[in-house]
């Protein structure tokens, strides 16, 4: 397993985009039953960390937890022990998706409304056609539903188990349920469908190369803006922290 950088409590492992891939082929090769479940992390989930009790347990039992968001990356910097680059959950898909339709993978895709998951699906089969799609579901269930759905993707046996139900909620699924599921890995991304199946426009690459797709979130959905407040607590919390830890390594 490699390094990791301990942001705020959270231990974020130090390793790339690439790495991270290589990981998840390793898995699908292995022998496993229930998934190896990765978390990607971002400023708002370190920060409820300590104050979810589920949240707090997912994060410290996930098999893998990968840096979301420059915010991130910027923590690890101010300890002076960086993380190597940003692994979010919806650049993490694609990299899979574009290795699955190479390698032969199967996936499930559970989440979002039935008409984006359907399109999402459609647009995933026509970009990548070795994929193999085992199943998908909508996000909208109830108790007897989801007992439905465990055992569809029990039966399919998918390489991948995708669940787009948005953050932390796609977490703490996999993790209520991932004794009971019959996948080699599992993975939260967001909203990553929606974007997929166009329903919702991703930031212009200029932005996601300058780290700034979250101003423009914000900017095309003016409505995010409580959302965004965890960003300067996060930074100032992070900060305090390594300011403290540095003068520590001082003395």
């Amino acid at each position: 397993m490699s390094e990791t950088v301990n942001v705020l409590g959270v231990s974020f492992n130090k390793i790339t985009m690439k790495e991270t891939v290589e990981i998840i082929e390793s898995e699908i090769k292995s022998s496993r039953i229930n998934p190896y479940h990765i978390v990607t992390g971002n400023p708002e989930i370190v920060l409820n960390y300590k104050e979810d009790k589920m949240l707090n347990n997912l994060i410290n039992e996930a098999d893998l937890i990968t840096p979301d968001g420059i915010g991130i990356i910027l923590a690890s910097k101010w300890k002076r022990n960086s993380l190597p680059e940003r692994v979010p959950g919806s650049d993490l898909l694609i990299n899979i998706l574009e290795k699955g339709s190479e390698e032969g993978w199967s996936f499930y895709f559970l989440g979002t409304d039935e008409d984006t998951n359907k399109k999402a699906v459609e647009n995933i089969r026509a970009k990548y056609p070795k994929v193999i799609i085992s199943g998908r579901h909508d996000g909208f269930f109830d108790k007897v539903k989801e007992e439905n759905i465990i055992e569809e993707i029990n039966k399919a046996k998918p390489d991948i188990l995708v669940v787009a139900l948005g953050a932390p909620r796609a977490e703490k699924w996999i993790y209520e349920n991932k004794s009971r599921l019959n996948t080699k890995v599992a993975i939260g991304v967001g909203g990553m469908l929606d974007v997929i199946a166009g329903k919702v426009k991703r930031a212009p690459l200029i932005w996601q190369k300058m780290n700034l797709e979250w101003l423009y979130r914000l900017l095309r959905q003016p409505s995010r803006w409580r959302r965004q407040l965890a960003l300067p607590l996060f930074a100032w919390k992070a900060f305090c922290e390594a300011l403290s830890e540095n003068s520590l390594k001082k003395n």
